[in-house]
């Protein structure tokens, strides 16, 4: 006889194989991307021929999250001030936020609450990483790894409520009690939708292992790290809702050890997190 965990698990993998797979536009742009000989036109040929995407490019940069002076109305002039990387990150954040807006399950975790968390999680990473000399260009992965680290949750059915509410009542980390009553947790089911997309490895370990930092492959581990001390950071502040409020003192230790970061470092960020915020809101609106 099938047990509820067996059920659950299935449930699960029955609504990952339905979720959208990411348009065509965006997996040229990450295979593109990809490839250490690809050139900005490239990119520009494949991002132009979907009016959508080009537009959605174009709203970024021109918002007060880049804080340019002049507006730029050329595709080929945002990929070569941004360049290619952050880019295929705006690319790939909108259009992710776009498929899984249509395809959120559980009432458990309202969608804007979620949202924000995310976008919280994103901001905090990447000021995290700035504030230890992390360099620019790459702060922007920091905040995509962050904003997508909770994909997991998404395909969590109602039942998740009694999950959340026992990880309140009980004042422990979440992960722990899903594994109890689910059989299954976030970061298990954020690996499968990541192989679905095919994000890239770094992304993938993001979401896989920020809670479970050691466990990540030795290059991965530091980008995991930053998005765990990260998703703490947003629930500590209370910037959304993603039903985490009791994360676990002795993560932190480990991850601030992997990160060379230090408590006061820590704390630091907090002055910048509000102004952060209210720019990157722009990318719910996309």
């Amino acid at each position: 006889m099938e047990t509820d965990k067996e059920a659950h698990r299935k449930q699960i993998e029955k609504f990952i194989k339905r979720m959208p797979s990411l348009s065509t536009t965006v997996g040229k742009v990450m295979e593109i991307c990809s490839r250490t000989d690809a050139s900005p036109n490239e990119l520009n040929k494949v991002i132009s021929l979907d009016p959508v995407l080009t537009g959605q490019v174009l709203k970024l940069i021109n918002s007060a999250y880049y804080s340019l002076m002049n507006k730029v109305t050329s595709l080929t002039r945002a990929i070569t001030m941004l360049g290619m990387n952050t880019v295929k990150n705006m690319a790939l954040s909108t259009a992710i936020i776009c498929t899984v807006s249509g395809a959120k399950k559980s009432k458990a975790l309202p969608t804007s609450k979620f949202w924000a968390h995310s976008i919280g999680t994103g901001v905090c990473a990447k000021l995290l990483a700035r504030a230890n000399d992390v360099p620019v260009v790459e702060c922007e992965e920091y905040f995509v790894a962050g904003l997508l680290h909770d994909l997991g949750k998404i395909p969590f059915g109602d039942e998740y409520s009694d999950v959340l509410l026992r990880a309140r009542h009980e004042q422990r980390p979440l992960i722990e009690v899903e594994r109890e009553m689910l059989g299954v947790d976030h970061q298990e089911v954020g690996r499968l939708i990541a192989e679905k997309w095919t994000l890239n490895e770094s992304m993938k370990s993001a979401i896989c292992f920020h809670h479970d930092v050691e466990a990540a492959a030795d290059e991965y581990k530091v980008r995991a790290a930053y998005v765990g001390l990260a998703n703490m950071y947003a629930n500590i502040l209370d910037i959304g809702y993603a039903g985490d409020p009791f994360p676990s003192d002795l993560d932190a230790e480990k991850m601030l050890a992997l990160t060379g970061l230090t408590w006061e470092m820590f704390g630091d960020v907090a002055e910048g997190i509000e102004a952060e915020l209210e720019k990157a809101q722009i990318f719910l609106q996309i």
